[in-house]
């Protein structure tokens, strides 16, 4: 799913567009008009099922908004490590509210797991990060929005397509024209979701005849655990644990692409937080090594994908299941085995030059330490004898940059 993850008030859309498919270089120019391709749509989301009248409500809320280039256009690199960012966003104050709201709405949330599989804990971690619960929910009219992402080259058969779900949620009479306030890139509810995932996974869970998740907290929550469980959430699994690793381990086996038993990461010494030994059970699980080997460490169980699914930035996916940990008992996590160095946004790029150097595909030198930026860096972590737990140090990007050179 792509996902404009907001994560509260302060982060904005600093995670925004970590995964859309191909995407047009942000350099591309619109040559035609606005107007003409608006006629052109209307035809088009006619034969979708759009009826004239929706469109004729709709009219005056589908012009182009120069802005909302610029905001695209502008995204913030998202520089900060796993440490920081969940250090900030796994606030003291969202854990106590996220208690609370668990608390109080105990009953409404084993509905949902009853029906949905997904526990309390995961479904409100994700509310507080896209929303701050409810406060911040964006304040621009979608429309607007979504009709010139829609228009613009830059991603517009995606938008395009949003647009035609943000009328038929009109149209359904989920939303008024007036209710579909959300963030610049057309995301609507308290937990952020695209106009199509609305229309697929809204839940009226109320009764009142509509999906309403700016408003109806047993709409949101509701809808929230039918999209988790959408994305394969296997009802009564884990999804995250703290653990030690040994200073010994072969660090190539920390990669979420390799699965082992519990029994097995037990064998090899690895531990739960507080030092106490694993279940020795056949559950499969990945090593998760969010800042190398020296930080914290997480077994990573098949629930953790669903993370990946809702936002594949690495650090918000990370954030995420640890904090629905957090609201679950877990305590915070301790800072590893030793002092972690991240490297600079600047040395980042660098970095991945250098891997492009070298053959490998680390897609845009954006500063991003993504997935296909750590699979690189484990591949050359290998071929220069260092430990392969995919997470570069100045070490490294000092070798790699000689190795180069040689």
């Amino acid at each position: 799913m792509y996902r404009l993850a907001r994560a509260g008030a302060g982060l904005a859309i600093l995670l925004s567009v970590t995964w859309a498919g191909p995407v047009v270089a942000a350099a591309c120019q619109n040559t035609g008009s606005f107007p003409k391709w608006l006629e052109a749509f209307k035809k088009d989301a006619l034969q979708a099922g759009i009826s004239k009248q929706t469109l004729a409500e709709a009219a005056p809320m589908l012009r182009f908004d120069k802005s909302i280039v610029g905001r695209d256009r502008a995204q913030g690199v998202f520089s900060q490590s796993f440490a920081e960012f969940a250090g900030r966003m796994v606030s003291g104050h969202r854990i106590q509210q996220g208690g609370r709201l668990i608390k109080k709405h105990a009953d409404l949330f084993a509905k949902v797991e009853k029906a949905y599989g997904v526990p309390a804990p995961v479904i409100t971690a994700f509310w507080a990060l896209e929303s701050d619960f409810g406060v911040n929910m964006g304040k621009l009219p979608v429309f607007p929005a979504l009709a010139t992402l829609a228009y613009d080259c830059r991603r517009s058969q995606m938008f395009r397509e949003q647009l035609v779900a943000a009328l038929q949620i009109l149209q359904d009479g989920d939303l008024s024209r007036d209710e579909m306030i959300g963030s610049w890139a057309g995301e609507l509810g308290q937990t952020q979701f695209l106009p199509s995932f609305y229309a697929q996974y809204g839940v009226d869970f109320d009764g009142d005849g509509r999906r309403n998740l700016l408003t109806s907290t047993p709409d949101l929550i509701a809808s929230t655990g039918n999209y988790i469980k959408g994305l394969g959430w296997q009802r009564g699994q884990p999804w995250l644990q703290e653990v030690r690793v040994p200073g010994d381990l072969d660090w190539s086996q920390a990669d979420l692409a390799i699965q082992h038993s519990r029994a097995q990461w037990a064998e090899w010494g690895v531990a739960a937080a507080k030092g106490q030994e694993l279940s020795r059970d056949e559950l499969p699980a990945s090593l998760l090594l969010p800042m190398g080997r020296n930080g914290p460490a997480f077994l990573a169980y098949p629930n953790f994908r669903i993370y990946l699914e809702w936002n594949q930035s690495l650090i918000y996916s990370t954030t995420a299941a640890y904090l629905a940990t957090r609201l679950a008992g877990a305590q915070t996590i301790g800072k590893g085995n030793g002092k972690v160095a991240p490297l600079s946004f600047q040395q980042i790029k660098q970095l991945q030059k250098l891997l492009t150097g070298r053959g490998h595909d680390v897609g845009e030198v954006d500063g991003k330490l993504g997935a296909a930026t750590r699979a690189a860096v484990k591949a050359e972590q290998q071929r220069l004898g260092l430990p392969a737990d995919s997470y570069p140090t100045v070490e490294f990007l000092v070798k790699l940059a000689k190795s180069g050179a040689d």
